[in-house]
């Protein structure tokens, strides 16, 4: 269980690093949680909720720094898209 809370923290510091480039455009997002498969879930918010390359966004920016961080990261995902 420690490992989960350790890992999820890690998961958070990376997320408030790359926040600030999103919330520059009008977006943000909020950490839901990690699955078992440690897959990260995230609500896009702001303008990213409607921004037609939020997809985009997700995939190179947050979970490309996330899995360069964090490798056993598998992938990011939003529960709002």
């Amino acid at each position: 269980m420690a490992e989960n809370k350790e890992l999820e923290q890690k998961v958070l510091n990376v997320l408030d690093q790359v926040r600030p480039y999103l919330q520059q455009d009008g977006g943000d997002l909020k950490f839901v949680g990690i699955n078992d498969d440690l897959t990260v879930e995230v609500e896009l918010t702001g303008a990213c909720g409607a921004c037609p390359f939020s997809t985009m966004t997700l995939k190179n920016g947050v979970e490309a720094t996330l899995k360069k961080v964090l490798p056993q990261i598998k992938e990011v995902v939003a529960v709002n898209l």
